[in-house]
């Protein structure tokens, strides 16, 4: 077993000494997608195993194996030159997402979208790019390490000051899941999904209590969605569900769930289960209120996003949500949701936490 941690420690400090790098988030960006097609890689080596006749979605010259996985390939400007004016340009704009391959080329579309090469130095680069090629993440060991260490590294975002609304610890998902006990055949959303720890979580629960079956893990991954409008978090998140099996995460959307207007969400936009820590402190863009009735309108994110979550419930539905201290304390809407929670809802349990 490789040395995740010190690997991850090593990347960080060859980073700092580029000069197109600037602080913790940028850092994070570019570890993300780079990390992002080492693991779309080595799941790929797995398909080809798993499947006859397996075909990439990505243009052989771009995959992993070819370009990166030497540690005696390209570097330098060369390096530099191939990643700014191939590599990115043809993942952004350019893949064929039509036909049998069109779901897995759409995901890296996506994970591309917002994605940006900050390292300007060729050289520097090819010192991460062996780096990363040392975790084999196709071995258990390596895979569960990486974890770990995906989590120490929101949390040094979060210490950083820019990772409080996407992060939430591994101990209150995992609770929050044991405790609303999704069954096989529910679906579960998560409309502020983040970096996918809820997700995660309600796949782990599912796949070790109900999947006995190939067709159990179909039923498992089509139950599933989630929806985040940072891209940041959005991207560790599709990461994190390919690490947990699941290869074509579409049901995953780079979308803002408070953009849609109320009642556009119909029967079928509803779900059996809401697991969620929405964004709470921020106010919303102007116009986002209207979206909602008149009785429950305001710029206040986790307000609207509770509105949502009692709205997008089937009935007998339920949700577990993370919200700040003294939520329930205040006037005007705040009191009418408090009204519409303790007469429409079952509100049965309230976790306070330290």
């Amino acid at each position: 077993m490789s040395n995740v941690s010190g690997i991850i420690k090593s990347i960080q400090d060859i980073m700092r000494k580029d000069v197109g790098v600037d602080g913790d988030a940028q850092r994070i960006s570019q570890l993300v997608w780079m990390f992002f097609l080492k693991i779309f890689d080595d799941r790929e080596t797995e398909l080809e195993l798993l499947e006859d006749n397996y075909k990439s979605p990505l243009p052989e010259p771009l995959r992993w194996r070819a370009w990166a996985k030497d540690p005696e390939g390209i570097t330098g400007d060369e390096l530099a030159d191939f990643v700014n004016l191939q590599l990115f340009p043809i993942l952004k704009n350019k893949l064929n997402t039509a036909g049998p391959h069109g779901k897995r080329a759409q995901v890296v579309r996506d994970i591309f979208e917002d994605a940006y090469n900050y390292m300007k130095s060729g050289t520097l680069m090819r010192q991460v790019i062996n780096k990363i090629s040392e975790i084999d993440f196709n071995t258990q060991n390596d895979r569960h390490t990486f974890g770990n260490i995906y989590e120490q590294i929101l949390k040094d975002l979060q210490s950083a000051g820019n990772a409080g609304e996407f992060y939430t610890p591994r101990a209150v998902t995992q609770f929050i899941v044991d405790r609303v006990n999704p069954q096989l055949e529910e679906t579960v959303l998560d409309p502020a999904c983040g970096t996918g720890g809820f997700l995660a979580n309600v796949i782990e629960h599912k796949r070790a209590r109900f999947v006995k079956s190939p067709k159990d893990e179909e039923i498992l991954q089509a139950s599933i969605s989630g929806v985040d409008k940072k891209s940041l978090p959005y991207m560790l998140c599709i990461t994190n569900m390919i690490l947990h099996g699941i290869d074509t995460p579409v049901n995953v959307r780079h979308d803002n769930t408070l953009s849609r207007p109320l009642l556009d969400y119909t029967n079928k936009d509803r779900v059996n289960v809401i697991v969620t820590n929405p964004p709470f402190g921020g106010m919303e863009e102007d116009g986002i209120e209207n979206n909602f009735p008149a009785t429950f309108r305001t710029r206040e994110t986790a307000d609207l996003f509770v509105t949502l979550i009692i709205h997008l419930l089937k009935d007998q539905g339920r949700a577990a949500v993370v919200l700040p201290d003294g939520f329930f304390f205040g006037e005007g809407m705040k009191t009418r949701l408090k009204e519409k929670l303790l007469e429409e809802c079952n509100l049965h349990t309230i976790v306070r936490l330290p």
